[in-house]
């Protein structure tokens, strides 16, 4: 018997199993982990955890379950565990557009149903996760959750309307950031740079802007302000973005996103 389960080994349930056991959340031998793939499963299984191909037998006695497949597998899924869950098991999903009430009709009005939408860069330990719950998740229940998601990165409790709103910032959000990177690294290397240093100028100035951003106490529009000095060079940049009303694209983009979120939850 395990207390968590994780259902589905890919790279974001692998990134959640590798957040749990270098947090020390649960032990390896407290986690059951299914998926149909071989090297899903060796993979999880060398980190210490159970693995399974039947997710059913994955789910049996488990505290906590985490679905971490696709959207399309959920009916499939959902109908394979159904009579393993523990009356009390709390249900955790990280399927995009699925709303809790599509989790109270497959397992009952009384389930305990957190969502979550995490991102990407959980892969690399730096994850930002939205999480609701609904009114059957107790504040413990709720808090172990929110340190799993934690141990890999930066976790907070939304209302659930603004799921789709945190799928469109921070679940989406990497692709925008990747899209700007590569836009540096195809400026640099036309003007003379090597695509390999290219690369480690563009990405190290992102992460680092983003380090700044999240520690220091000016706003982001002041720390753009203390790099623009006048009639120097970054303000010429600056002058060209806002010309091309850079802000307004990425708010417009984004609002696309949310849209085609909340299509996909209805």
């Amino acid at each position: 018997m395990s207390k968590l389960s994780i259902i589905g080994a890919g790279n974001m349930g692998f990134a959640i199993l590798s957040g749990i056991i270098k947090s020390g959340i649960c032990r390896p031998e407290e986690i059951s982990v299914a998926d149909k793939s071989e090297p899903c499963r060796k993979r999880a299984a060398g980190l210490g955890a159970n693995v399974f191909e039947s997710a059913a037998e994955a789910v049996s006695g488990a505290e906590y379950v985490i679905l971490a497949v696709k959207p399309q597998g959920f009916g499939d899924i959902s109908r394979e565990i159904a009579t393993s869950l523990k009356k009390e098991a709390v249900i955790t999903s990280i399927l995009a557009g699925k709303r809790i009430e599509a989790y109270e009709a497959a397992f009952g009005s009384e389930a305990k149903i957190i969502r979550v939408m995490p991102n990407t860069p959980a892969m690399a330990g730096m994850g930002m996760s939205g999480l609701c719950r609904n009114a059957n998740v107790s504040d413990d229940e709720f808090g172990f959750i929110l340190s799993v998601f934690s141990s890999f990165g930066a976790a907070r409790e939304v209302p659930e309307e603004l799921m789709d709103t945190v799928t469109g910032i921070s679940g989406s959000g990497p692709a925008y950031v990747y899209m700007f990177i590569s836009g540096l690294i195809k400026a640099a290397v036309k003007n003379g740079m090597s695509a390999e240093d290219a690369k480690i100028f563009a990405i190290q100035t992102v992460l680092g802007s983003a380090k700044l951003a999240m520690e220091s106490e000016d706003s982001p529009e002041q720390l753009k302000i203390n790099v623009c000095s006048p009639g120097g060079t970054t303000i010429e940049a600056v002058k060209v973005f806002e010309e091309c009303g850079l802000e307004d694209i990425i708010v417009k983009a984004v609002d696309a996103c949310i849209n085609r979120s909340r299509e996909l939850s209805r």
